[in-house]
C-alpha cells in the first residue's frame, strides 16, 4: 500500500504535489491546510485523512480533527501536526508510524521501533527549506518512507 503524506501545504497545492500523489491508495494531510476546498482537490486522487493546524482557525477546519489515528494496510497510525506535543509513548501504545508538521523540516527517523514522519512542507517554500511530501510504504515488513522533493 502507498500513502502520500502532506502537510503545511498553506492553501497551496502545487501540480508537482498532485502529481507526485498520482496512484496512491490514501493520503494523510498533517495539517496546516490552510484553504477550504483543499482537501477536496486531494480525493479526485485517492481517500484522505486529514487533521487540522495551528493555521486551520476558520469555521471550515472544524470538520477536521486535531489527532486522527487511522489504520491502513495493518500498520496503526497516530497524526498530530506538531510533534513536540506527543504526551504519551507511541511504542508502548502499539503505534507503528507518528506523523506531524508544522516544523517544515522533512524528517524521517525511527525510534524504538516507531517510525516518525514529517513529509516537511508542500505550500510556499518558507526561508530556505525545500519544498517536499513523503510517501509511506505499508505492507509486509515494516513500514519504510520516502521524501519526495518538488520543486528545486
Amino acid at each position: 500500500m502507498r500513502v502520500g503524506v502532506i502537510s503545511d501545504t498553506h492553501g497551496l497545492l502545487r501540480p508537482e504535489a498532485l502529481a507526485a500523489l498520482a496512484g496512491v491508495d490514501h493520503i494523510l494531510h498533517a495539517g496546516d491546510i490552510g484553504r477550504e476546498g483543499l482537501v477536496a482537490e486531494l480525493e479526485q486522487l485517492a481517500p484522505v485523512t486529514a487533521i487540522r493546524g495551528n493555521i486551520d482557525t476558520a469555521p471550515w477546519c472544524a470538520a477536521y480533527p486535531e489527532l486522527a489515528e487511522p489504520e491502513l494496510g495493518g500498520t496503526r497510525i497516530h497524526m498530530r501536526h506538531d510533534r513536540k506535543t506527543l504526551d504519551f509513548d507511541p511504542a508502548a501504545s502499539g503505534i507503528d508510524v507518528v506523523i506531524s508538521g508544522h516544523s517544515h523540516n522533512p524528517l524521517i527517523e525511527t525510534v524504538e521501533g516507531v517510525v516518525y514522519l514529517n513529509p516537511g512542507a508542500a505550500g510556499p517554500r518558507r526561508f530556505k527549506l525545500p519544498v517536499t511530501l513523503a510517501i509511506l510504504h505499508l505492507g509486509a515488513g515494516a513500514p519504510r518512507a520516502d521524501l519526495l522533493h518538488l520543486i528545486d
